[in-house]
Formats: structure tokens, C-alpha cells, sequence
């Protein structure tokens, strides 16, 4: 039996709940903005109308739902696993303590019931990933877990036509909202049109419920832009990427797996004197409001569709 808690409040059967990580608290910001970030993305959920439900396995327990205390717990925690589908179990197992990524999420959050995740950006394929082979377990899990997962598109360090192109060969829908340009993250156009485009929240929570209805395996990628007024824009990053990227590689002997992405977000953040943390706070509080209006408008498709139901399972 593993050990679940579903914090106070969260009841995934009643309420339109929107799932998010705990990397961005343990391994993506220093103390105290992560902690203080945190609280300001569980209050814009709350503020839209939807429960917010950290998730993280602490002492063994895979939690749904940080209390406050625990938040800031996390926050300090020192030596904190970084989770994904490969070491979720094997760290509840030991009694450990580890923060969820993207994939752990998808996962922590489908067996919970919860159907929308807002996170920063998703992992994907590495670039020189044809030597290395690194590609995130990120997109694997899109295309097994039916969770809609709410980003401002794949982290800018990444290779990002390859990761457009394993998660198409995987059959993950890729939804920029509001725009033609798939976003990078930091920068609201990375150059490459997006599969699909949807302008409402309505719009992809109808399309979340087509893909159930069908059936289909997996969930989407809602890639939803940076606002304008924080964006980095494409040809201001991509040099101090490439500079990160290569210092990186110089110091290849110490930085690997998932070691390599915290060392690029903190030579990014040194290289852009904090505007890569700002920008990043900013995006990540704007994929948590549209992530709570598809949460919002998938409670009421659902309840919709039920009255229409009476007993004996005929339309009303």
C-alpha cells in the first residue's frame, strides 16, 4: 500500500483543483523567493476560483496538497530528490523526502483524480541529444498520463524542434494558447509555428474531454506565452544560453543527468543579472490562472454533461 495525503480542502470529485510541482521550490529558485513564489501561485489559483495542490512526497508520503508549514519545510529542505517516474516509487519506498517534476506530477495527479497541471516549462529533448541520448521523461509521460499540462512551452536550453518532433511522434497535442508561434519559455515566439491554437480556456477543456471521450492515451501540452511586458525576447537569450550551454560542457566532469539543468537556470540568472528569475515568476503565475479557467470550465462540461444524464444512462 503506498501512503497518500490529500491535503485539507482538496477534494478532486467536487472541486476544479489544479496540480503543481514542487521542483520549482527545491531545485529551481533560492530561498526565500521560492517559498514566497509558491504562495503567490497557490493564491492566483485560489483568486481564479480553483484549489491549488502541491505535490511532493515528504517522509515516505506522496502528498496532494502542501499545507503552509509544509510549503516552507520543502522550501529549506536541504538534499531534497528530484522525482521523476523513474525514482517516485523507490523514494516512498525508502520514507524519503523528494520533490515531483513534471512527469511525477502527471503521475501524482491522475491517481489523485486531478486533471490540470500548471508548471514553468516542460523538459524535453537535450540539445547534442544525438550523443547523449538525454531526453526528458517529460515527454513520455505526455504521452501516457491524461493529465493537461499548463507551460509556457519546453525550457529555452533545450533542442526545441526536436522536442516538438518526439512529442508529435508520441501523439501529444501541442496547444499554443492565444498565438501561431510555439513560446520558449523566457521569450513569446521560438520561431517554430505550434501544431495547434486554441483562444479559449473553454476551447482546450472541450478538447481534454474529446481526447477522453475517444479514448486516447495521454495528455496536452497547453504552451501558453510569457506576457509581453516580461518576456525575454529570442535574440537577447539565445547568446546567453549558448554561452551557459558551453560553459556547461567545459565543466562536463561535474554537471550531468539531472544535475545539468539547475547549473544552466543559475548561469542564465547570473548572466541576466535576475531578469531570468523575474521573467520566470511571472510565466509561471500566468500558466497557473489559465490552468485554473480549464480546470474551472472542465468542472462545469462535466457537471453539465451528467444532468444530462438521468438514471438507466439514457440523454435527459
Amino acid at each position: 500500500m503506498i501512503a497518500v495525503d490529500l491535503a485539507p480542502g482538496i477534494v478532486p470529485d467536487r472541486d476544479a483543483v489544479v496540480a503543481l510541482e514542487s521542483t520549482i521550490i527545491t531545485h529551481g529558485m533560492p530561498y526565500p523567493q521560492n517559498v514566497e513564489t509558491a504562495r503567490r501561485v497557490e493564491d492566483q489559483i485560489h483568486k481564479t476560483g480553483a484549489v491549488p495542490a502541491t505535490i511532493a512526497v515528504m517522509d515516505g508520503r506522496l502528498k496532494i496538497g502542501l499545507t503552509d508549514p509544509e510549503l516552507e519545510a520543502l522550501a529549506q529542505a536541504r538534499d531534497v530528490a528530484k522525482l521523476s517516474r523513474a525514482d517516485l516509487a523507490a523514494c516512498m519506498a525508502r520514507g524519503g523526502t523528494g520533490a515531483t517534476t513534471v512527469s511525477a506530477t502527471m503521475i501524482a495527479a491522475a491517481h489523485a483524480g486531478i486533471a490540470v497541471f500548471a508548471t514553468g516549462g516542460i523538459g524535453g529533448v537535450h540539445r547534442g541529444a544525438e550523443q547523449s541520448f538525454d531526453i526528458s521523461a517529460d515527454l513520455t509521460e505526455l504521452a501516457q498520463t491524461p493529465v493537461t499540462v499548463v507551460g509556457a512551452g519546453a525550457k529555452a536550453i533545450l533542442d526545441l524542434p526536436k522536442t516538438l518532433e518526439v512529442l508529435e511522434t508520441n501523439g501529444v497535442p501541442v496547444i499554443a494558447y492565444g498565438q501561431d508561434a510555439l513560446p520558449a519559455f523566457w521569450s513569446r515566439d521560438s520561431g517554430l509555428p505550434a501544431p495547434l491554437r486554441a483562444d479559449s480556456a473553454a476551447e482546450i477543456a472541450q478538447m481534454h474531454l474529446a481526447r477522453q471521450a475517444l479514448g486516447l492515451p495521454g495528455g496536452q501540452l497547453v504552451a501558453n506565452p510569457i506576457p509581453a511586458s516580461t518576456e525575454i525576447p529570442r535574440e537577447v537569450i539565445d547568446p546567453i544560453i549558448s554561452q551557459a550551454l558551453a560553459e556547461a560542457e567545459a565543466e562536463a566532469q561535474g554537471i550531468s543527468g539531472k544535475s545539468v539543468t539547475p547549473f544552466l537556470l543559475q548561469r542564465i540568472f547570473e548572466l541576466t543579472e535576475g531578469r531570468s528569475l523575474e521573467a520566470n515568476i511571472a510565466l509561471v503565475l500566468n500558466n497557473a490562472r489559465l490552468a485554473a479557467e480549464i480546470a474551472l470550465e472542465l468542472q462545469t462540461k462535466t457537471r453539465k454533461a451528467e444532468s444530462a444524464v438521468v438514471p438507466g444512462g439514457s440523454l435527459a
